[in-house]
């Protein structure tokens, strides 16, 4: 897979890169991602990016040219167009395994007072991460990027995500480790069992109680 990432601040992004799983898989050639500095495409001398928005109004708003050329640039038969914005639908799990197939997706990352209007005729999919505003689309371009990265063949063992939270639609279950008792509070009985029906029972009860108590929305959408 082929992950490019418009961005005016591509510095966001070195720590990124190069830590934990994401850096592994870009190593070994499971992914590769670019990130791309917007102001490089810009035609203005001053490589500027942004202005102000007409009929008036504070903030700064992203200029269509620099981001057409970079997309057109970038983009072939196989490419996915994503627009990172509080206006796109809801970003899920499901989104993610759908995403993982794609060969090739170009995130823009918005930025200041917004976008010109205009770009979002780029897109194929309007993503928002949450009912929240942001300074811009970089971290959130990242969230989308790590929970791809994540679901390649070969990134992490597939038992690892198959159990995530989400992918039932439940939270996951309750999860320890050593030791088996700390300040008081100790692992439960059945997991120390080694009877893996009874742990599975267990899981899978923990789970639907953890998802009424915490999610409850997640159980009434399947109702």
């Amino acid at each position: 897979m082929k992950i490019d990432i418009l961005t005016i601040f591509p510095e966001m992004f070195d720590g990124f890169l190069t830590t934990s799983i994401i850096k592994r898989a870009i190593n070994q050639e499971k992914v590769q991602i670019k990130i791309h500095d917007i102001r490089k495409y810009s035609k203005d001398p001053h490589r500027k990016v942004d202005d102000y928005g007409y009929g008036g109004g504070k903030g700064m708003v992203l200029m269509p040219q620099p981001i057409f050329d970079a997309v057109d640039d970038l983009k072939d038969e196989s490419s996915k167009v994503i627009l990172m914005t509080p206006q796109g639908r809801p970003y899920k799990q499901s989104s993610a395994y759908t995403l993982a197939k794609e060969k090739h997706i170009i995130i823009i990352c918005g930025h200041y007072e917004g976008f010109d209007e205009r770009i979002r005729t780029l897109a194929d999919m309007e993503i928002s991460i949450g009912d929240y505003v942001l300074t811009g689309g970089e971290l959130p371009s990242m969230v989308i990027t790590d929970s791809i990265v994540r679901l390649l063949d070969g990134v992490i063992e597939e038992d690892s995500h198959k159990n995530d939270s989400f992918n039932n639609g439940l939270l996951d279950y309750p999860v320890y480790t050593k030791p088996v008792e700390f300040r008081g509070m100790k692992v439960p009985e059945v997991l120390l069992s080694g009877h893996h029906a009874n742990i599975k029972k267990y899981r899978q009860q923990m789970s639907l109680e953890k998802t009424q108590d915490r999610r409850p929305d997640l159980l009434e959408r399947d109702e």
